[in-house]
């Protein structure tokens, strides 16, 4: 059988060097992952949030008002 500790000094110094380049790739894009580019809401989805702010607002309005 061949020598188990210098196998394993070989892989080790093969995945520090694969560690290396996979951190110098993710460096150049700034993410690990991910389509990028911003995500939008459609016209709906801003009308629903608007409409629950302004609720939320006349809520704590009407709180402060008594």
């Amino acid at each position: 059988m061949a020598d188990l500790g210098g196998i394993v000094a070989q892989l080790k110094a093969e995945r520090a060097k694969l560690d290396k380049a996979i951190e110098a790739l993710t460096g150049l894009t700034g993410k690990s992952g991910g389509s990028g580019g911003k995500r939008r809401l459609s016209a709906a989805a801003r009308a629903r949030i608007a409409a629950a702010q302004r609720a939320r607002w006349a809520k704590f309005k009407a709180k402060k008002a008594r």
